[in-house]
């Protein structure tokens, strides 16, 4: 299997977080004649490649889901008890694991995929999602009120996981505890790295575990895809990984690790370069998952990891979210008007490079609820001002939206770390 081109970064054209035109079209486009032009969503100028800078260009922090920036403006909204902020607000303040009296429950050894040959002990993520989950959210908290009691409490967590878990172990599905929960647990870190209390040599350990055991597992699945060959594993699977990639190369202000996974996402050989994840584009207006065969459930999770893996890019000056005439937009109408609106949607047959395939749309689990649309709605409608019409209804369907822990027990739940009508509303 091919390693990543770090050789790539030492390209000329070092573009300050710009989008530099490199030429080339879709890889898999299709325009099927479906009558779309309900859904025709506004366009700006084509973006067709972001280059990477230097490795020794600075990284802006905060900046993974949120900056300073965004801080601030929640702050002031919510001081203000300007509607819909408050309300997300209040949603926040409400879960039972944004309290300062959450106890952490780290482990020495996070396994997803257990109770199998590779592993013989029982599952125990549940433990780390919720408590990352409490990190993040009593972060949030912080930085609003500036109350240093939610920065103990949430550093606490921290410092408890980086003292104590060692490794990710179970089967394939390593892959998905490194990549979901390393995004998650390198975006509160990042949150809190400016408070005063977190002393310097705990974050230095916290940094050095999120290297050693999240990243070691995100770089090793992303170059080899565990022996398989390169569409074996759906979407998802690469979109996390890349995403805690990322997250985790701005935590420890290492750009080779977020270059990786900036150049993956558009010329990588798995499922989560964009092209191959968002595999059809139906003219101006929808464009499928490579999922959306398989079942909604993981469609919206696409949806969901996208958002984190664009939205990081472009706290840092990526414009991810641009790339292709606005692809991950169009995606993103596709499963809202698919689920939300349960309308029906164009689909192209996909096989897989192991013959497995899946002929039509798969309407299982048709209508998932995930805290997800607010970030998508707010940039691309309130920001860009562009049209999204069933994006726009996916957002209202939810809000004001929740996170870790308004959703049901189970890892889905938590899969987003959420309360997006507080933090992008615009």
């Amino acid at each position: 299997m091919k390693k990543f081109p770090f050789l790539f970064f030492l390209v000329s054209c070092l573009c300050m977080a710009t989008a530099c035109s490199k030429g080339g079209g879709n890889l898999k486009d299709n325009a099927t004649g479906t009558d779309t032009s309900t859904d025709s969503t506004a366009t700006s100028k084509t973006i067709t490649f972001i280059d990477t800078l230097s490795d020794n260009t600075p990284f802006i922090h905060p900046g993974l889901l949120q900056s300073q920036a965004d801080f601030d403006r929640i702050k002031a909204k919510v001081e203000a008890g300007a509607s819909p902020w408050i309300d997300g607000w209040n949603k926040l303040i409400a879960n039972s694991h944004a309290q300062v009296d959450y106890t952490p429950n780290p482990v020495d050894t996070l396994i997803r995929g257990g109770s199998s040959r590779e592993q013989p002990k029982p599952d125990n993520y549940s433990r780390a999602f919720n408590d990352v989950a409490a990190a993040y959210q009593l972060a949030i908290r912080w930085k609003v009120t500036g109350d240093n009691s939610y920065a103990d409490a949430a550093v606490r967590i921290l410092n408890a996981w980086a003292s104590t878990c060692k490794a990710i172990s179970g089967d394939s599905n390593t892959a998905l505890a490194g990549g979901i929960y390393g995004y998650q647990f390198a975006n509160a870190g990042e949150i809190l790295r400016g408070y005063s209390g977190w002393k310097a040599a705990d974050f230095e350990k916290y940094k050095s575990f999120m290297v050693n055991v999240f990243y070691s597992n995100n770089h090793a699945f992303l170059t080899t895809h565990w022996g398989t060959c390169d569409s074996h594993y759906w979407a998802n699977w690469d979109m996390c990984a890349l995403a805690s990639e990322m997250a985790i190369g701005v935590l420890t202000d290492n750009r080779q690790l977020y270059n990786a996974a900036i150049y993956y996402f558009q010329k990588g050989i798995g499922t989560g370069n964009i092209h191959n994840a968002i595999n059809y584009v139906y003219g101006d207006s929808l464009a499928q998952w490579q999922e959306s065969g398989r079942d909604q459930g993981h469609c919206t999770l696409d949806v969901a990891l996208m958002g984190v893996i664009c939205q990081q890019a472009w706290n840092q000056g990526d414009n991810l979210f641009g790339l292709d005439n606005n692809r991950f937009l169009k995606a993103c109408e596709y499963v809202a008007k698919y689920n939300v609106a349960q309308l029906d949607v164009p689909y192209t047959a996909y096989i897989n490079c192991e013959g497995v395939s899946n002929p039509v749309i798969s309407p299982d689990s048709r209508g998932t609820i995930r805290p997800m649309w607010e970030l998508v709605y707010n940039h691309y409608v309130k920001l860009k001002g562009l049209k999204a019409t069933w994006t726009d209804m996916g957002a209202r369907s939810v809000r004001p939206e929740g996170g870790g822990g308004d959703y049901g027990p189970n890892s889905g739940g938590y899969d987003q770390l959420g309360f997006g009508t507080l933090l992008y509303s615009r």
